[in-house]
């Protein structure tokens, strides 16, 4: 593999792998099964590495790949036609538009909530940090912040109340 392919094959890769949960749900609402998508996922990595020539990097990725995914998803749904839970064409596509509107609005949610979460002062973003830390018992926080276990759920609650306003007022401006 020359230098431009190995730097080709490196950034397919990332781009790949930062948006493969997005692309599984993606697929899992256009199939009947975890395992479907599995199959389907599988063969779209394999088209959208035949094809990254054809990719803009002006377009985002996932944009791209569930375009792949899409007809990937359509020619697996008619190789399983026998199948009596098989869609409709149109209704596929109606099902598979919202699913990529529903992906690409999840994706600036989750943009403009790193964003309100960076404007939170220093002691609210820790705070909210600590609460969501997996494995962590909200009792030994509230413990180590010197409050009640209600206590630290009220002044979460606001928290959370003022990064949905904020998240919300920036979807409002875009």
């Amino acid at each position: 593999m020359g230098r431009r392919e190995n730097h080709e094959y490196e950034v397919f890769i990332r781009n790949f792998t930062k948006n493969e949960q997005n692309l599984r749900r993606f697929l899992r609402s256009l199939l009947p099964s975890w395992e479907d998508v599995d199959e389907v996922l599988q063969e779209t990595a394999v088209v959208l590495w035949r094809k990254i020539e054809h990719y803009d990097p002006s377009t985002e990725f996932i944009k791209w790949a569930c375009v792949v995914a899409r007809f990937e998803a359509l020619a697996y749904r008619r190789k399983m036609a026998r199948d009596r839970l098989v869609f409709r064409e149109d209704l596929f596509e109606l099902i598979a538009e919202d699913a990529q509107d529903e992906l690409e609005g999840a994706s600036l949610e989750r943009s403009n909530l790193q964003k309100c979460l960076s404007e939170l002062p220093a002691d609210q973003k820790r705070f909210v940090l600590l609460a969501y830390t997996p494995g962590v018992k909200v009792k030994e926080l509230a413990n180590q912040e010197g409050s009640s276990p209600g206590a630290f759920y009220m002044r979460l609650k606001r928290i959370r109340h003022q990064l949905l306003n904020c998240v919300e007022r920036k979807l409002q401006n875009q």
